[in-house]
């Protein structure tokens, strides 16, 4: 394989494929391009190694991994994680769902890791497979023409360049570069969320083998994750209501978090002791949908098209998983491009069919009867298989899966229509602006 360069180049401004973003999927998609003798550009505005949430993966990320070359990098890198457990109300305080417990076979397993690590393992990954990578690199813009596209690059140093390229892939993610340049980029009309996290050292992990699991808690504002790192670093984060963030009331970031956390009982214990280490973080309303995903020599992949919410970790998986077809669809579109529509058509399908079925459970997650399923769970029909098959991240072409997760789905309506009460004074207070809303509520 030939090694990528990383430096802005003068005197070179044609290539096959501009990629934008340095993130899982941009280096993905870069990284799979060359391997088929495309020549490549890969930009990132950044610098690795940097900060970037979304630490939890999934086991279907492992065959990505696998496919791409960098299984055992990542390995090294990460802490292994068997599962996710949720609040029930048993003699341990709650019930893992194991990723041995799918319906297909897969890995069984997945890994928490550091996204700086990560993302610059991926990103030198391009490089070595042939892309020409840059960074502090930024798009400025990127004009399209029936026979190419041209994009207007600044570097570090402010120097700017043209690249002519025949293909554009969106790796940009909240960014999302063309969405919003093409006025694609939508708020999410179901789902609204802000979200306050950072790293802790000192937290409390699960005993055995379940230490390296992701833990969520659901209160009546949100929700919370627990993410056990490498060392003694855990990731917590709050993802709640955009009004419930309005309470703040002058409270630092740092203070309202840990005033947060301490509400909810569970969490209280985990961090007992516990402290603040860095990249504490508040984010606002952050969900959102691109009306489209791809048109004539362009197409986005992972969060450049959509973000929802990080409750199920699905965000790399999904960046990953995209890429992969994504860098099918571009190859033979270059090789055939009559056939560029039809091909985006289906990756529409498969993409949004996912999304479809990963959406319909981000949008109740918080809701009574779905916390009352989590903390009961009941494998009739194989329901509870096909719920942690979409934990693991199956959801996208598996007729077994999808059919189980509509039996879900009804038991769903009929726990909602047995908990009627609860249910419809959980929607009234989402559209309250109130600080009370711990009062009086049942956290599992």
């Amino acid at each position: 394989m030939a090694a990528g360069r990383e430096f802005l180049s003068q005197d070179v401004d044609r290539a096959h494929v501009l990629v934008v973003g340095g993130g899982p999927g941009g280096s993905t998609v870069a990284a799979l391009l060359a391997r088929k003798g495309l020549r490549v550009t890969l930009v990132e505005k950044g610098r690795h190694p940097r900060f970037h949430i979304g630490e939890s993966l999934l086991p279907m990320n492992m065959p990505i991994f696998q496919r791409l070359g960098v299984f055992d990098q990542v390995m090294a890198i990460g802490c292994r994680k068997l599962g996710a457990d949720f609040p029930s109300p048993n003699a341990r305080g709650y019930s893992v769902f194991r990723f041995t417990h799918t319906l297909n076979p897969g890995t069984g397993f997945a890994v928490q890791v550091r996204r700086d690590e990560l993302d610059e393992l991926l990103f030198k990954h391009a490089a070595a497979c042939g892309a020409e990578t840059h960074q502090e690199t930024e798009v400025l813009g990127i004009d399209f023409a029936p026979d190419a596209a041209s994009a207007r690059l600044r570097a570090a140093d402010g120097t700017e360049s043209q690249l002519r390229v025949d293909y554009v892939v969106d790796a940009t993610g909240r960014s999302t570069l063309l969405g919003t340049a093409m006025g694609l980029k939508r708020k999410h009309q179901l789902h609204q969320s802000a979200a306050l996290f950072a790293h802790f050292s000192g937290v409390q992990r699960r005993p055995g083998e379940d230490a390296g699991n992701i833990s969520i808690y659901r209160f009546p504002a949100g929700w919370v994750w627990v993410i056990p790192l490498p060392g003694d670093c855990t990731s917590i984060g709050a993802v709640c209501y955009p009004e419930y963030l309005r309470e703040r009331r002058g409270s630092s970031n740092a203070d309202f978090l840990i005033t947060t956390l301490q509400r909810i009982p569970g969490v209280r214990e985990r961090i007992q002791g516990a402290s603040i280490i860095g990249h504490m973080h508040a984010t606002g309303n952050y969900s959102y949908v691109c009306s489209r995903m791809s048109g004539p020599r362009w197409i986005m992949v992972g969060d450049a098209y959509a973000f929802l919410d990080p409750i199920f970790s699905s965000g790399v998986y999904l960046a990953m998983n995209s890429a992969e077809r994504a860098a099918e669809v571009v190859a033979a579109s270059l090789a055939q491009p009559q056939r560029e529509a039809a091909l985006q058509r289906g990756y529409a399908r498969f993409v949004g069919g996912g999304l479809a079925q990963l959406s319909w459970f981000i949008c109740r997650f918080t809701t009574p009867a779905m916390a009352r399923m989590f903390a009961h769970p009941r494998d009739v029909l194989k329901v509870e298989r096909a719920m942690v098959s979409m934990l693991a991240g199956d959801v996208f072409d598996s007729p077994r899966v999808w059919w189980r997760l509509q039996v879900f789905k009804l038991i769903y309506l009929w726990t909602w229509a047995s908990l009627w009460r609860r249910s419809l004074r959980n929607q009234r207070n989402r559209r309250r602006q109130v600080g009370e809303v711990f009062d009086g509520e049942d956290l599992v």
